[in-house]
């Protein structure tokens, strides 16, 4: 294998520029690999924060008693569809109400909290499931009235962003898987191209090896060492430029998205997203140098 890696960076140094040519469309490729895998990671953050955002808010009747409440709230806190179940008694709506009209304290000062029915509020697993939970509570004895509630709007508006961001998402994915794939074939035949070029450059001395009795793997291997070269050098390449990229505008970008998760806060999660995606497109990289070399060297071999 030393002797394998030496004839390959030898190589790789008579012809720097057929080398750097391969490593910049792999690094190009991977670049653009990336910073959609990164971009498809943001897009189903924000999704599942919009379609499991909105709260469901079921008012009690005034004559509920503390038992059926809690049955309720038990029985809620059960359902798979259904998550982080509250009960807000009639002087916490009164403090929210407070609280919301801060502004303007003569609108708190003409209430009292036994106008504000108590409540429980949940939200939903999936924003397609909360029209049949709204029906099944709306039908409880326990339950006046039911809202749904929603940071963005209200449930037409919340529907809207829902759909666009799925939208969005649907187009990111397709785009990307098109796009990246683009490249990618276009990395394999670029090494295709190079490789053969330098079993070219190198026939009269594969002709020599073959007739000293040398073996045919003999032969490949300083050719399939120098493909798996150019795709870690590409791939580490093009992953640095997108972390350095995202590690640019991230502050920013979660700043302006505030409180949705739309990509790690913690540099701990954040790097160990990137390793994910490293560590894939290092075994994608290596799969393309290994198949285009491979193909490439049998292909030149039956030639000479």
């Amino acid at each position: 294998m030393g002797i394998h890696s030496k004839t390959a960076i030898d190589s790789i140094k008579r012809s720097p520029f057929q080398a750097i040519s391969a490593i910049f469309v792999l690094t190009l490729t991977f670049f653009v690999a990336t910073t959609v895998a990164i971009l498809v990671y943001a897009s189903n953050q924000s999704l599942n924060y919009f379609e499991t955002r909105p709260q469901i808010i079921s008012f009690l009747k005034n004559d509920a008693t503390q038992e059926a409440v809690f049955a309720l709230q038990n029985k809620l806190s059960q359902d798979l569809r259904i998550k982080d179940v509250k009960y807000v008694p009639k002087e916490e709506a009164l403090e929210i109400y407070k609280k919301a009209t801060e502004d303007n304290p003569l609108l708190s000062e003409l209430v009292s909290p036994s106008i504000f029915p108590a409540s429980l509020e949940f939200s939903v697993t999936d924003l397609d499931l909360a029209e049949a939970v709204i029906s099944e509570v709306k039908s409880e004895a326990v339950v006046e009235e039911v809202g749904f509630t929603a940071n963005i709007g209200g449930e037409q508006s919340l529907g809207d962003v829902v759909g666009r961001l799925k939208a969005f998402s649907s187009y990111l994915r397709i785009g990307g898987i098109v796009f990246v794939g683009a490249l990618a074939v276009t990395s394999f035949f670029v090494l295709l191209v190079i490789v053969s070029m330098r079993m070219t450059t190198r026939k009269g001395e594969i002709e020599i090896l073959s007739l000293i009795g040398a073996t045919p793997a003999f032969v490949r291997s300083p050719i399939v060492i120098e493909g798996l070269i150019y795709a870690t050098v590409g791939v580490v390449t093009g992953w640095a430029l997108s972390l350095i990229l995202w590690l640019y505008v991230s502050a920013p970008i979660l700043n302006y998205f505030g409180q949705v998760p739309i990509l790690p806060r913690d540099p701990f999660y954040f790097f160990m997203l990137f390793l994910i995606i490293l560590g894939i497109e290092l075994m994608v990289g290596l799969v393309i140098a290994l198949t285009g070399s491979l193909i490439a060297v049998k292909r030149s071999l039956k030639k000479i």
